[in-house]
C-alpha cells in the first residue's frame, strides 16, 4: 500500500516535534543554576574543590573585601573574601548546599555564605551542554 508524500510528510513533522519536545523537556527539567558562595580568601581552593566535585564546569573567583566589622564570628569578620560563581544543574542545588552549610559549620575558619540564582535563559544548547556538564545535549 503506498502512501501519499503528504502523509510522510506529516509523520516525518510529528517524529520531529516529539523529538524536540523530548530535548527541550530535558533541559527544562534540569535548569542551571548561579551558585554564589562567599568564603574567606584562605580557604576558597578548598570550597572550590568542593563545589568541583558536583559536575561544575565553570568556576570564577574574584577577589573581595568584607565591611562588616560587628561580626560575632571572627573568622567571617576576617576582611579578606573570595567570591565564588559556579554554574550547577538544578538537580545538584540541594545536595550542594546542604554539604556547604554542613562545612561552614565544621570546618575551622570556614565560615561562609551561599546561594543560588536561576538562569533566566541560555543562547544555544552547546554553551547549555557545556555549562550544564551535559554531554546529551549537544
Amino acid at each position: 500500500m503506498a502512501q501519499s508524500s503528504e502523509t510522510k510528510g506529516k509523520r516525518r513533522a510529528v517524529r520531529h516535534s516529539q523529538t524536540t519536545k523530548a530535548a527541550s523537556n530535558r533541559i527544562e527539567d534540569n535548569r542551571l543554576l548561579l551558585l554564589v558562595t562567599v568564603v574567606n580568601r584562605k580557604k576558597a581552593d578548598y570550597f572550590t574543590d568542593l563545589i568541583q566535585s558536583f559536575e561544575v564546569n565553570l568556576q570564577v573567583q574574584a577577589t573581595g573585601f568584607g565591611t562588616a566589622s560587628r561580626i560575632e564570628s571572627r573568622s567571617m569578620a576576617d576582611p579578606e573574601k573570595m567570591v565564588l560563581f559556579s554554574v550547577i544543574q538544578e538537580n545538584q542545588e540541594k545536595k550542594c548546599l546542604e554539604l556547604l552549610r554542613d562545612r561552614f559549620r565544621t570546618i575551622r575558619g570556614g565560615e561562609g555564605i551561599a546561594y543560588t540564582i536561576p538562569f533566566s535563559s541560555v543562547i544555544g544548547k552547546l554553551i547549555y551542554g557545556f555549562l550544564g556538564n551535559d554531554d546529551s545535549v549537544v
